[in-house]
């Protein structure tokens, strides 16, 4: 006789667990690899960039700031013990004739060669932007006057510009005009400097101003050729309004070459080793006097004045150039 086995009574299901009413679950601890990740994403840029300020502040920041502090000094070239005079240079310095003369000849000098400077490296970029033969010749042709001695150039533009026989005299000779004397008459001087300076720095602004045009896209100009846009008015209304970033960067780097100019008047003096320019200082930039100052007089506190008075002159006519720069970009950019 068979025997049944018994069959075990079914267990009623165990409850689920309640969930834990206490404290929420501590959050595991980042481990060392993903610390130095995140530490890795802040902090990384940073240390890319530090090289930069690091040399900015050893060869830019304190000579700028060391400038200022010795231009609170009677400060010889060679002497150990300077005299405190607070703001007694900056106040010799705005009581200085010479200074407002070496001012005004370079304000000059700045508003004749780069009001000019930029029109024409505008108009040399958009002509290099057609599709002229052999494109990559004519761009490193307009770049030859940048890569060559400045020296060279100095010295072949004060002979092109002598009073006797220059040959820009000879060439006004014979359309009949009378000959210029360009270092003796104030304002050919500093036309004939405004030359130099364009024939170097022309070439240089319209490349990067070319560089600035190609960089526009293709169906913009497309789009204005659709509607009806001829090429003066497409490079008006189009290519001028876009170029307004290129066109501040360049107007504000101008501004600041402009207003250091030194080399070009220091070659187009007669006199060998004079720092005057000119017997009256008639083309003398605020550059030069204050290497005369300098290194003539040996009065470093007083050149240290210049300088600040320099600097601060750049930065005020480098923002307003900028604001002028924007808002005639903006308005050519709303019609």
């Amino acid at each position: 006789m068979t025997q049944s086995t018994p069959v075990p009574a079914t267990a009623p299901d165990d409850p689920e667990p309640d969930e834990p009413t206490g404290s929420p679950a501590r959050a595991e601890r980042p481990s060392l690899r993903d610390r130095l990740s995140r530490w890795d994403v802040r902090y990384s840029p940073y240390l890319y960039v530090a090289p930069f300020f690091v040399i900015f502040g050893v060869v830019g920041l304190f000579p700028l700031l060391f400038t200022a502090y010795v231009s609170l000094f009677d400060w010889e070239l060679i002497e150990d013990d300077p005299t405190f005079l607070g703001l007694g240079n900056y106040a010799t310095l705005l009581g200085d004739s010479q200074f407002w003369t070496t001012l005004t000849n370079t304000l000059s000098i700045f508003l004749v060669s780069s009001v000019p400077q930029i029109i024409i490296a505008v108009l040399l970029a958009a002509l290099l932007n057609t599709r002229v033969r052999f494109p990559t010749g004519w761009r490193v042709a307009v770049l030859m006057p940048y890569v060559a001695s400045l020296v060279a150039l100095g010295i072949i533009f004060a002979n092109l510009f002598g009073p006797q026989y220059g040959l820009v005299n000879g060439v006004l000779e014979l359309l009949g005009l009378d000959r210029v004397d360009w270092q003796a008459d104030r304002f050919a001087s500093h036309v004939a400097i405004a030359v130099m300076v364009n024939w170097r720095w022309t070439g240089y602004n319209a490349l990067i101003v070319l560089a600035a045009m190609q960089a526009i896209p293709k169906e913009v100009h497309e789009a204005a050729v659709v509607d009806g846009a001829g090429a003066i008015r497409r490079f008006v209304s189009v290519t001028l309004p876009m170029l307004r970033p290129t066109l501040i960067f360049v107007v504000i780097t101008s501004t600041i070459g402009g207003l250091q100019i030194f080399t070009e008047p220091k070659l187009f003096d007669a006199m060998p080793g004079s720092n005057n320019g000119g017997s009256t200082h008639q083309f003398q930039t605020i550059t030069l006097y204050l290497y005369q100052a300098a290194f003539e007089r040996e009065d470093l506190g007083y050149a240290s004045a210049i300088a600040w008075v320099l600097f601060l002159l750049v930065i005020g006519i480098a923002l307003i150039n900028f604001m002028l720069t924007r808002r005639i970009a903006s308005t050519g950019g709303e019609r």
